[in-house]
This record gives structure tokens, sequence and C-alpha cells, in this order.
């Protein structure tokens, strides 16, 4: 589209491109066409654009094979223009409102997400920020930018660009700066360059186990005075910070932007070390009828594949949703999946309902009544555990064990049913088993308010 046809069309509408929503129209067809190129999109694929505008990126989408498109656009006359542009085909929804504010549940059931936007440059941190949390199911991103934001996003150590953001976004993003683009290609023409940045999704293997909480804290502390040393902003005891410098292999001067990613996961772990299940926590043994038969240390009983207990709890609010958790990658079984809101092994020596109490309180530290509502046999789909499935009401919000969770939401019975169909690999077993006999509209009556 020209700058004469685009300012044509807009005036139609009634729209005057406005600061304050960071409206610099894209005019750049092939450039348009290079960054959605870079998506990679493919059949089945989730693509979201945020702030679509004119519809300058859309253009491209809607030629590729992707199998849902999301639309969010604050401005809604530019929303409503683009409902009606693109009503007849199926595969798009489009939001009117703001991207940072998005409730990121909506997003589910399709897939992974690729992201991609020109972003206002005012709310571009804030957009990726929300697209980037442990909650958003988004694989991959492709973004235009203020150049500045772009820089230091993907700095590296010892660049001035290198902050507080580029450590917490670097953890479990990798970025890249793809390109410098020019002011000429927008109207109306912003006063800076922008750049396109991709950013991609970390391996596990790749990631330092450590408390996420603690890593952001410290972070931002350590980046809190560029100019003072990390050991006195963290305020850590000389002679432990000189040990940890020492097994880090840097000095006792270093400054937070001298740390790698790497070494900054390393500190936090080695101050604030994730702390699993002892090897030596004890679990009751049973025979075929569940009846307790022996006592044996966990890890010897999951590696002999011996029966023993778990249980499984549903936390619904007053709307009728789920809470659903995503466990931590630290956890030996099932990482990184989705799960009951609540999920563990009976201790030695405790009842069902008393383990559901103790998981519930350690893993969401709360305290509510439970109900007994299905029991599943031990099997291989089980890992041979006995399992007693409790469920609650409570509003949360929960205060999360961070190394039992990576994230958690309460999620509508319908939007879980669609997701475990899209995408059943996300899911635990035993939750897949539970979801598909109990979320249905007709089995839903067992969970009445108590």
């Amino acid at each position: 589209m020209s700058k004469s046809e685009l300012r044509h069309r807009l005036e139609e509408l009634g729209v005057r491109p406005s600061k304050m929503l960071g409206q610099n129209f894209l005019l750049d067809g092939n450039l348009a066409r290079a960054i959605v190129g870079a998506m990679d999109i493919t059949e089945g694929d989730h693509v979201v654009e945020v702030g679509p505008g004119m519809g300058a990126l859309t253009h491209h989408i809607i030629l590729s094979p992707a199998k849902r498109i999301t639309l969010i656009e604050r401005d809604y006359r530019l929303a409503q223009e683009l409902k009606s542009r693109y009503q007849e085909d199926v595969r798009v929804q489009v939001i009117t409102g703001d991207a940072a504010q998005a409730d990121l549940r909506l997003l589910y059931g399709n897939g992974p997400i690729k992201l991609l936007g020109n972003l206002p440059y005012s709310a571009s941190t804030a957009i990726i920020s929300h697209f980037t949390e442990p909650l958003a199911p988004t694989c991959k991103l492709v973004l235009m930018l203020q150049r500045e934001v772009a820089e230091r996003l993907a700095a590296s150590p010892r660049d001035k660009n290198y902050g507080a953001l580029t450590v917490l976004l670097g953890r479990h993003w990798i970025v890249k700066k793809t390109r410098i683009v020019p002011p000429d290609v927008f109207w109306p023409r912003p006063a800076v360059e922008s750049a396109i940045v991709e950013i991609t999704l970390r391996s596990q293997e790749e990631l330092i186990p450590c408390d996420e909480e603690k890593f952001k804290e410290l972070v931002r502390l350590g980046f809190s005075s560029r100019r003072k040393q990390l050991g006195s902003l963290l305020k850590i005891p000389a002679a432990q910070w000189q040990e940890l410098m020492q097994k880090l292999g840097f000095p006792v001067t270093i400054r937070g932007e001298d740390l790698t990613i790497e070494a900054w996961s390393s500190l936090v772990k080695m101050l604030h070390p994730v702390v699993g299940h002892s090897p030596e926590e004890q679990c009751d043994v049973v025979d075929k009828e569940d009846r307790v038969i022996d006592v044996q240390s966990r890890d010897i009983v999951h590696v002999n594949k011996w029966p023993h207990r778990a249980v499984h709890l549903w936390i619904f609010n007053e709307a009728g949703e789920l809470f659903l958790q995503k466990r931590s990658r630290w956890k030996s079984n099932h990482p990184g999946l989705w799960c009951s809101s609540v999920a563990g092994h009976v201790d030695s020596g405790e009842d069902y309902m008393t383990a559901a109490h103790r998981e519930l309180k350690e893993e969401l530290g709360a305290v509510l009544g439970l109900r007994l509502f299905h029991r599943i046999e031990a099997s291989c789909i089980t890992g041979e555990e006995f399992i007693e499935c409790f469920y609650g009401y409570n509003e949360g919000p929960f205060k999360m064990d961070p190394c039992e969770l990576e994230t958690g939401a309460f999620f509508a019975p319908e939007v879980i049913l669609k997701w475990l169909a899209a995408t059943p690999e996300a899911f635990t077993p035993v939750f897949k088993i539970l979801a598909l006999e109990f979320l249905q509209s007709e089995t839903k009556c067992h969970f009445k308010p108590f």
C-alpha cells in the first residue's frame, strides 16, 4: 500500500495516527514479506500479530498455511476494519485491546504461538515481557522495535546496553538482532531507527536450574547501580563472596554487567539452591489391593516400579474454572507438562487425605476443604501409583512453590478440552485420564460446592 493509499484509507476510517498508541504504519511490502517469512510458518501454527494496524504484515500471514491467526489491535476502529476484512476467513480472530494486558489463557488450545508485530515504542518491553512470561504459550517472536530497545535485548556482557532486561529475557530466550530499519519505510516517519529481532525459546538442556524468583530479584538488584561492585549491591559477606567468585572464575570486584547470563544463573543456584525431594524420602510400597507391604525410599520405589500411592487435587473457582499447574522443568517426572492443580506422593504412614492437605499447603500455600471424587487403580499409565483424587474451591491467588511449579492459572473446562484435543502431549498422562472423564458437560456435576 502506497503512502497516498494508506492516508486515504485512514481518512475513510476517521483515523489520524496517534503518538500515544505509537501508530507508525509500515509502507514497505518487501520488508513486510521478509518479516513474516522469518516466522517459518507451517501448517498447524498459531500466529499472533500484535498491532496489525492496516494489515501490512497481516496480508502475508493470511497467505501462509497457519492453522489459527489472532490479531490484537488496541485501536477499536482499526480492529473493526480488520474484522470486516477477514470475516470470511475462519482462521482469523480479532481481539480489541492492549496486548500487554491480553488474557493469555484465551490463546491456549491451538498449539504453541508464534508472535510477530511492529510494536509501539512505548509499550514494546511490556508486550515482550507479557508474551515471554511462563504462562505465555509462546515459542518464537519476530518483532520490529525501536533500535535502542533491540540493542538492549540482544546485548552482550560489558556492552553499555547490557542490563537487567537483557539478562531476565536471556535466561529463557535467545535474542538475535537481524537488521536495521530506516525511518522512511513508515508513515508517519518516526524520529528514530528501528530494528528487527528474532527471539526463540532456549532448550531445556541449556538452562541451569535455579530459583526463578530469586533470579529476578538478584538480577534487578545487581543492576540497580551500575557503578557499584556486585558483591556490595547483593550485600554478601566478603569471605563468602570471594569463595563464590573463585568458583565462577571472576574477580571479587566484578560488576553486574560483567557476568554472562549463564554465570548469573550459576550464582543464583549457589546462593539459593533448588531443593527437590530427598532421595531418602520414604514411600509405602503396596500390593495389588493397595495394602502396605513395605517402606522404601522414593527413588528405589520408582526405579523398581513398585506400586505406591499418590494424590491429585482439582481446585475450582466460583466461575467453575479449574486451576492447572505447569510442572517445574526440574521435576524428575513429567517436567514442564500441565497437570492437576496439585499432585504428589503419599508419604509413608500418611493416608490419602492427609497427603492431599500437605501437598496443597506445600505447592500452593493453601488450606481448604477437600472431597474425594475419583480413584484410579495402579497401572503403567499412572507409574504404578494408586491415586485418590480430591476437589475443593478457592479463588486464589496462590503462593506457588517455584521448585514444584513453573506457573499456574485458572482455565475454563471448555478451553482445557480444546487444548487437550489440539496438543495432548502438553499434559501428564493422569491428568488426561481425569480431564476426559470429568470435564465433559455431563460429568461436571460431580463438583458441587460444599
